[in-house]
């Protein structure tokens, strides 16, 4: 096990590989309830391109220390010096392009939502490909009370995910979704009751960790093509391009040999 944190200083970040491929990347300042930093996020964006380097990379896990906060948003006192047009652009800028990174990463990346994910800290959520929430966590875009809109990328994220409705709901009244509404509208993929170190997420994990790297690669690069706004065409593009490269893959022919074998007996 290779824990370390390259970019942040005093262990802001945790880097964790684990056996079956995947990275675990912690967002350790609980005393601050996860405070997405300047340079927590230019962390987590180097920490993200560096595991994606790794061919047999399968999946990236996202999540906070402790079971109170998986991010409460921007550390407003690291932000509180951006104060003029440039900075507020640049600010922004630079924290999407660590979220972008988690959207453009090339294997699933899943959020665990080990407790309330809270403005910037709900886009950054927003921004993996799924959530799962422990019982008690919540997600809000809290932004409005802060007399701000959402900053870096969550927003066009959100209403996609859910529509103009409910995420016109959740900015314009600053809502926290439990777990259970956000199961319901899609927000969430699964509740976690034993949370983010418990059988629940294991079982979750245990299928994704069984696929080939290429065949997630493959389906992620949909998944990007689809969030990116692609037409019928793109997207067909890119899911036949995958489909070529996995299916003269030796995997393929070994899964199908597999298959085959069975049914001759």
């Amino acid at each position: 096990m290779d824990t370390h944190s390259p970019s942040a200083p005093q262990e802001d970040l945790l880097i964790e590989q684990r056996e079956g491929g995947a990275v675990w990347i912690t967002l350790n300042r609980p005393a601050k309830h996860n405070a997405l930093a300047r340079h927590v996020l230019a962390g987590l964006r180097d920490a993200i391109l560096r595991a994606q380097a790794d061919e047999q990379l399968r999946c990236i896990v996202l999540r906070g220390a402790g079971d109170r906060y998986f991010a409460a948003g921007g550390d407003l006192v690291d932000l509180a010096s951006v104060r003029d047009n440039d900075a507020v652009v640049d600010m922004s800028e630079q924290a999407c392009a660590a979220l972008q990174a988690v959207r453009d990463c090339p294997v699933p990346v899943i959020a665990c939502l080990n407790g309330d994910a809270i403005g910037g800290g709900a886009e950054l959520a927003m921004a993996a490909d799924m959530r799962l929430m422990a019982a008690h966590a919540r997600i809000g875009y809290i932004q409005a009370r802060l007399a701000i809109t959402s900053a870096w990328g969550g927003g066009p994220d959100l209403f996609r995910a859910v529509g103009p409705g409910r995420a016109m709901r959740m900015m314009t009244r600053s809502e926290m979704i439990d777990a259970g509404l956000a199961l319901q509208w899609g927000i969430a993929d699964g509740i976690l009751n034993d949370g983010p170190d418990g059988e629940d997420l294991a079982a979750f994990l245990k299928p994704v960790l069984a696929t080939r790297p290429q065949v997630l690669r493959g389906i992620k690069a949909q998944a990007i093509a689809h969030r990116r706004g692609g037409d019928w065409q793109e997207c067909r593009r890119v899911e036949r391009q995958h489909l070529v490269s996995t299916w003269l893959h030796d995997d393929h022919w070994a899964a199908a040999e597999k298959i085959l074998s069975k049914g001759a007996k």
